[in-house]
C-alpha cells in the first residue's frame, strides 16, 4: 500500500470509528434515560441489562455505518482540500478516482461487513432484544394496548404440515377474517386447501364460517369439486396466543429463512404477503451498499472544502442529499409494498438512480 493510500485510511479509519462509538454512546445513554423509571421500578439487574444493551450493537453498527462512512469522508477529503493537499496530488497527475480510491474500496469492505452482520447477526440481536424488553418489563401498557389492535397479514406454519395465511385477526374477539389454509404432504406437495370468510375461537375449537375446501392429487390438480360449508368445525389444534406468539417477523429472519419462507407461502397465492416479503428480502441485498453510495456523495462535496463558509454549505448540501437519499428509498419501499412498483424495482430505484447522480458529480469535477 502507498504511503499516500495508509495516510488516506488512517484518516478515513479513525473518523468512522470515532463516529460509531459516539453515537453507539448516545444512543445507550438517551434509552438508559428513556427507561431509567421503569429499571429502576422492576429492580433490573446487570444480567439483563448488559445483554440487553449488546444486543443493539449489531443493530447500531448497521444502521450507523453510512451515516459514519459519508463523515468520514468529508472531513477527510475536507482537511486534505483545505491544506491543498489535493492539489498536489492532482498536480503529479492523480485522478479523483485515484485520490479516492482507498476510500471507496474501504466502504465496498463496509458494504460486506454489514450485509454479513444484517444476515446472521441483527435477525438473533432483535430477538433478543425483545426478549430482555420483555423481561425489563419496559413498555408493558404498549405491548398490552397493541395486542387489542388487530393484526394484519398474519402468516405462520402449524402442526400437520400447514399453512396459515389471515387477512385480519382481531384479538379481543378471537376471530380471524379472509382465511387460507394449505396442507401439504411430507414432500411439501399441496393436498388441500380451505378458504374462508371468517373463523371463530370458542370452547377450544375453530369454527370456519363460508369454507370451501379443495383436495389435490399428487399432480396438484383439483381431485374433485370443492366443498362447500357454511359453517365447519376444523380440526386445527393451535389456539389464538399460538397464532400470534409464532407470526414470523421478517425482522427475525435471515435472508436463508424469508427466501425458504417466500418460497412456501408461493404456494398460497397470498400475493399481498408475497409481495412485502419479496420487498423485505431484495432490501437486505441493497441495502449494504448504501454505505458505498454516501462516500460517492460525500467525494465531490468535500472537494469544495476550501474556505470554512464554502465548506459548511457543501457539508450541509452532501448531508441533506444524503437525507433525501433515504427519504427516496422509504418511499420506493412504500411504493413496492403497497404494489405500484415491482420489488426488485422499488427496492434498486433508489440506489441505481443515487449511485448515477454521485457518479455524474464526481466525473463533473475539474
Amino acid at each position: 500500500m502507498r504511503i499516500l493510500d495508509r495516510y488516506i485510511l488512517k484518516s478515513v479509519l479513525s473518523v468512522f470509528f470515532s463516529c460509531f462509538f459516539s453515537f453507539l454512546f448516545l444512543y445507550i445513554i438517551i434509552d438508559v434515560f428513556a427507561n431509567l423509571d421503569d429499571i429502576l421500578k422492576q429492580h433490573v439487574g446487570m444480567d439483563i441489562l448488559r445483554p440487553y444493551y449488546l444486543s443493539y450493537i449489531p443493530v447500531i453498527f448497521v444502521q450507523l455505518a453510512p451515516i459514519a462512512c459519508i463523515l468520514a469522508t468529508l472531513y477527510t477529503f475536507g482537511k486534505l482540500n483545505r491544506d491543498n493537499e489535493i492539489i498536489a496530488m492532482r498536480s503529479s497527475g492523480l485522478s479523483i478516482l485515484q485520490i479516492s480510491k482507498t476510500v471507496i474500496i474501504f466502504s465496498i469492505l463496509i458494504c460486506t461487513t454489514v450485509f454479513f452482520v444484517n444476515d446472521r447477526f441483527v435477525p438473533d440481536s432483535w430477538s433478543l432484544n425483545q426478549k430482555m424488553r420483555d423481561r425489563m418489563g419496559v413498555d408493558t401498557t404498549k405491548v398490552m394496548e397493541k395486542e387489542k389492535e388487530a393484526v394484519k397479514n398474519l402468516s405462520m406454519y402449524g402442526l400437520k404440515n400447514r399453512l396459515f395465511f389471515i387477512n385480519k385477526f382481531v384479538v379481543p374477539t378471537n376471530t380471524m377474517e379472509g382465511i387460507v389454509v394449505l396442507e401439504h404432504n411430507e414432500h411439501q406437495s399441496l393436498t388441500s386447501k380451505i378458504v374462508a370468510a371468517k373463523g371463530i375461537y370458542k370452547d377450544g375449537l375453530w369454527r370456519f364460517y363460508q369454507a370451501i375446501t379443495y383436495d389435490f392429487d399428487e399432480n396438484g390438480q383439483i381431485k374433485q369439486e370443492p366443498r362447500y360449508s357454511e359453517e365447519e368445525i376444523m380440526p386445527i389444534s393451535e389456539t389464538p396466543r399460538e397464532f400470534l406468539n409464532q407470526r414470523k417477523n421478517p425482522e427475525f429472519m435471515n435472508i436463508s429463512q424469508i427466501s425458504d419462507y417466500i418460497w412456501r407461502l408461493s404456494k398460497s397465492g397470498a400475493s399481498t404477503a408475497l409481495r412485502n416479503l419479496k420487498v423485505d428480502l431484495y432490501q437486505r441485498y441493497f441495502m449494504p451498499i448504501t454505505s458505498l453510495i454516501m462516500v460517492l456523495i460525500g467525494i465531490p462535496f468535500s472537494l469544495r472544502m476550501k474556505k470554512r463558509a464554502t465548506g459548511l454549505s457543501a457539508m450541509g448540501l452532501a448531508m441533506t442529499i444524503g437525507f433525501l437519499y433515504y427519504v427516496f428509498n422509504a418511499v420506493c419501499i412504500a411504493l413496492g409494498k403497497a404494489g405500484v412498483l415491482e420489488p426488485l424495482i422499488a427496492t434498486s430505484l433508489s440506489h441505481v438512480v443515487v449511485f448515477s447522480f454521485s457518479l455524474y458529480l464526481i466525473f463533473e469535477q475539474p
